[in-house]
């Protein structure tokens, strides 16, 4: 071959973008349209590495996810059928560890209402959700010991423990507008749906009060395949039902309040867990539900807990006769 009919080097390629399918090569002797079936084949793989893609950006944009429950309840069932729920971590906050949560409510703009418990150190706060820093509180009388707490327009209510006594705050200043007295066997958690309070006592009795003369208007039992669900905690209104913290478990219900069945269950093991392998062995239950409606954001946390934890909630298989009996027990070390 003499030098002349040498072909030149052909020039280099331009590297194709990721998204983008490859080029097709072309005969530079007989230029033709390219043939159907190898459209056809590179629309195929371009469309699988563009789908590639995707799942490797959900993946690495994927929240944590909780590896502590039972593998039975890992699997994701229709959502018609989900009465159970584990949970998605979405962000942790601070907490005060020295409060000894009884009551808890969203206050807006980033802002958080708080009841703590305990006596000579309980009190009503606000607190700032980023840095969990108290901007207000109200320090209540030695022998008082805090419990639950909602937020009824721009009053502040709420009860006592082993005393039918309950308060009314301004929510601005914390000035005590008035104190009442109520008929529920004790005073554990309060909630509202913005026209009545809920309250409970301990008991699986669910309470429905009067806003202003604090009467009980109707009185409702808890119950879960027909038995009793008692030690009814914190309470908080939620898309049209009741979400309870029942004491001593890991466990929420999510009740109706118009006949008192528990319509599902929320299994938070996993964040008490993780806190006590972490050496927070000091920590008491689980205590404390938080709702923004406006954000649709869900918040929780306990008792002497150094976090708050924003949560979604993820469906979830259960036992198939639908006993929580043996993931709701009482926590042994308690």
């Amino acid at each position: 071959m003499t030098a002349g009919s040498r072909r030149r080097p052909p020039p280099p390629r331009r590297r194709a973008s990721p998204m983008a399918p490859s080029p097709l090569s072309v005969s530079s002797t007989n230029p033709s349209p390219p043939s159907s079936r190898r459209v056809r084949r590179t629309a195929v793989a371009a469309a699988g590495a563009a789908l590639a893609t995707l799942l490797l950006l959900a993946a690495a944009a994927a929240v944590w996810r909780p590896a502590y429950l039972p593998a039975a309840l890992l699997r994701r069932p229709p959502l018609a059928a989900a009465r159970f729920y584990s949970f998605d971590l979405v962000r942790e906050y601070p907490h005060d560890p020295a409060a000894f949560t009884q009551g808890l409510l969203y206050g807006g703009n980033d802002t958080l209402y708080e009841s703590t418990g305990l006596y000579h150190q309980s009190s009503v706060r606000k607190v700032d959700l980023q840095t969990g820093k108290v901007l207000e509180q109200h320090q209540m009388d030695g022998w008082m010991f805090g419990e639950g707490l909602t937020l009824l327009g721009d009053r502040l209510f709420q009860v006592t423990w082993r005393k039918n006594d309950g308060f009314i705050y301004d929510r601005h200043n914390f000035s005590k507008r008035e104190s009442f007295t109520h008929k529920m066997r004790d005073g554990w958690g309060l909630a509202t749906d913005g026209k009545i309070l809920f309250g409970s006592d301990g008991t699986s009795r669910l309470y429905q009060l009067d806003p202003i003369s604090l009467e009980v208007t109707k009185t409702v039992t808890v119950k879960y395949q027909d038995k009793e669900v008692s030690f009814i905690n914190e309470l908080e209104y939620i898309n049209g039902e009741v979400w309870a913290n029942v004491w001593q478990t890991d466990c929420i219900a999510r009740v109706s309040h118009e006949d008192g069945q528990v319509v599902s269950w929320i299994f938070l093991h996993e964040l008490r867990q993780q806190l006590w392998n972490s050496g927070n062995t000091a920590i008491d239950v689980l205590n404390g539900i938080a709702w923004d409606e406006e954000n649709n954001r869900l918040f929780v946390t306990g008792k002497l807990w150094p976090k708050l934890y924003e949560i979604k909630l993820r469906p979830v298989d259960g036992p198939p006769d639908g006993s929580v009996e043996r993931l709701c027990p009482r926590a042994s070390f308690y």
